[in-house]
């Protein structure tokens, strides 16, 4: 039987690959890249990037795409099935990963390379590259006492194991749960195409009325429209003890998470840091856990004052419009969203109906289009569902970028969020040009047979992040894979691009692009976006001090060595509500056990990164709105895209983030751009 694994070719064939393929192809692919590693790390080999590397390269790729359309897959059409698939195959992934970083024969050929004369004749990016291997060996526990190794693979190969077990214990959760309601009086205010999707789903089910569920396109408006609080606070608490000791025992995390922490702080001391937060920031622009946690403190007493006043002014609204002596958790989002139509008299219900999302996607590529100098354009490859799109992006001439699958829409199996992962990097080899492939996946709400899919400001603004992610990668014009964006920019400036690219979302000419009523085509009329704009720091205070208990927790969580349960988890966490946070969720909430961004997700002891390059981002943005002089005028401006373009995406890794900043802002990044987009720079 041919496995389309071993013979992957220009494109994956996602729709051949079976459960079946998985294990054969991955041990076949390891046992190659294992001798291939051998080879490389044969000391009679001379010193040289052509006689080390170059074959190293060739022969890892095959592994690492396999493994990525595997992960990939498992992700998005996940069945009980390539779930068992995965796992299987998921410890001798991560042991040859492992193996590798503990190699002490190939650990020395980099050294040779390093200490080599031929050295000072390499590319710049070429000795980044080694440097970085060097650094990376270290961080790996190569230069452990041998006796200590096998400890250390151990710990690798069991966090890996757990990561992907908490991952799989949010989706089961979110999935398993299901709130069928046949009166729908219950159900007054919720917008009609979430009900018509909901009815759909319960006849799917064979059930009477309608299905609500915990995925974003329901979970979201259910909360911010239903004027039933009851069912509110269902699905609050549902949503809210998703994975956790105080829901479904079948998939709590409690426990993943308590050896989660044991297993990092433990790697973390082998190598000589304090704690895993110190091992991580290694490779990070923060480089130390004090400059986090100033940066972070710094930000909360700038954003505390203005979350304290949104959150009176909800209060005060709830109490005088709408006869609430006290606000409940599960109110906030309901009462928040009666404010913001009343204030700017419109409601995300009428805006979401100016975005289907055909059109929001032709503008977004039209933006892309205008400021990077490409061209975007639908093309046939295999595909792993239906609902996927594949993008070509072209150079003007017609020559190939790179190419970008759009996975758009909600489904069971599916895990939740929005993020972009890597097929293949842009590579020069001897046969000529590899260019970049990446998968760009959301969780919007699903086209019924009547109409499009409708996207909320928000969901759009999803996509404008993801895609700068996407470009980040597509876009670079580093020819060795070591220096690609993914694999060596810091984790946080990773979110430079992403955040980037939503600012253009709040522009008149670009919303004017995005935009066509789904029952007239007319765009959106000027009177309701300068409501949308008006509202655009609706509540920024209240949002600016959530993001920043997430990262207080993660950074504080990750410098302590002493947890012992979740109970120590827990106390954390309300230390950290307790120094920054104006709403304060009920006892029972679990968010930590759905934490999916630090405990499965990469993000550990780094989700500061999203506040630390929205700073840069920001900056960055500014840079357009000078060239472009008045408030009115576009910011779609190719010359300064040229250059963000040349700066910034299309050199990677191959230099350190802030020297990218600096070549393209001619300075130090300054915090000024982001108070005064947030809308507290006063």
């Amino acid at each position: 039987m041919t496995n389309p694994l071993l013979d992957i070719g220009e494109l994956q064939d996602y729709a051949a690959i079976q459960p079946a393929h998985v294990v054969p192809a991955i041990d076949q692919l390891l046992g190659r890249a294992r001798a291939a590693v051998e080879r490389a790390a044969d000391p009679a080999l001379p010193a040289t990037w052509q006689a080390v590397l170059d074959p190293l390269d060739e022969a890892s790729e095959p592994l690492w795409r396999a493994w990525a359309a595997v992960g990939h897959l498992n992700a998005v059409v996940n069945t009980p099935q390539l779930r068992a698939a995965y796992n299987e195959a998921l410890p001798r992934v991560t042991e040859f990963a492992t193996w590798v970083g503990l190699h002490e024969g190939l650990y020395r050929q980099y050294r040779r390379l390093r200490e080599a004369p031929a050295f000072a004749a390499l590319p710049p990016t070429r000795q980044r590259i080694i440097e970085l291997a060097l650094r990376d060996f270290r961080l790996s526990g190569v230069e452990l006492p041998p006796g200590q190794r096998e400890r250390f693979a151990e710990l690798s190969e069991r966090q890996a194991q757990v990561s992907q077990k908490f991952s799989e214990n949010v989706l089961d959760a979110t999935d398993a749960y299901a709130l069928y309601v046949e009166n729908e009086a219950e159900l007054a205010g919720i917008p009609a195409d979430v009900l018509q999707a909901a009815r759909a789903a319960a006849q799917a089910d064979g059930k009477p009325g309608c299905k609500l569920t915990l995925q974003a396109p329901c979970y979201i408006p259910v909360m911010q429209y239903a004027e039933n609080a009851d069912l509110r606070a269902q699905l609050y608490r549902a949503y809210g003890t998703r994975a956790s000791d105080t829901g479904d025992a079948r998939f709590d995390n409690s426990g993943l998470i308590e050896t989660l922490l044991a297993l990092r702080a433990e790697e973390a001391g082998m190598l000589g840091f304090a704690h895993f937060a110190g091992r991580q920031l290694q490779t990070r622009m923060a480089q130390t856990p004090e400059k986090v946690l100033a940066f972070l403190r710094d930000l909360a007493q700038r954003a505390r004052q203005y979350a304290g006043r949104d959150l009176e002014e909800l209060r005060a609204f709830a109490r005088s419009e709408l006869g609430m002596d006290e606000l409940q958790p599960w109110d906030v989002a309901f009462v928040s969203e009666k404010l913001r139509t009343q204030r700017y008299a419109y409601s995300e219900d009428e805006v979401k109906r100016y975005f289907p999302q055909p059109r929001v996607l032709a503008g977004l590529f039209e933006v892309v289009e205008k400021l990077f100098g490409v061209r975007m354009r639908t093309a046939s490859a295999p595909v792993w569902h239906p609902d996927v799109t594949v993008v070509q992006v072209e150079n003007p001439d017609g020559e190939l970028v790179g190419r970008m699958y759009l996975d758009l829409y909600a489904r069971t199996g599916k895990q939740g969020g929005a993020w972009v992962d890597i097929d293949r990097n842009r590579r020069r080899t001897a046969d000529g040009l590899q260019t970049p492939i990446v998968f760009l996946t959301c969780n919007f709400a699903p086209p019924t047979a009547e109409r499009p899919s409708l996207l909320t400001h928000d969901d759009v603004i999803t996509l404008f992040h993801e895609t700068g992610h996407a470009l980040h990668a597509l876009l670079s014009e580093v020819d060795d894979t070591g220096a690609s964006p993914f694999a060596s920019v810091e984790w946080d400036a990773i979110e430079l691009p992403s955040q980037f690219m939503e600012n253009f979302c709040w522009e008149w000419d670009v919303v004017q692009r995005l935009s066509a009523h789904v029952d007239t085509g007319q765009p959106m009329h000027e009177a309701l976006y300068r409501k949308l704009l008006s509202a655009r720091n609706f509540q920024s205070g209240l949002q600016a001090v959530r993001q920043i208990e997430f990262a207080l927790f993660d950074m504080l969580l990750h410098q302590r060595r002493d947890i012992a349960d979740i109970g120590a988890v827990m106390a954390v966490l309300q230390t950290v509500r307790d120094e920054v946070a104006v709403l304060v969720p009920p006892d029972w909430h679990r968010s930590a056990h759905s934490f999916s961004h630090i405990f499965a997700g990469g993000y550990g002891a780094g989700y500061y990164s999203y506040k630390w390059a929205e700073v840069l981002s920001a900056d960055a943005y500014a840079a357009f709105e000078e060239a472009a002089g008045s408030a009115d005028a576009s910011r779609l401006l190719p010359e300064v895209g040229a250059r963000f373009r040349r700066e910034i995406l299309a050199v990677g890794g191959s230099r350190p983030a802030i020297d990218s900043f600096r070549a393209f802002r001619g300075r130090e990044p300054q915090i000024d751009a982001l108070l005064r987009h947030t809308g507290m720079a006063g």
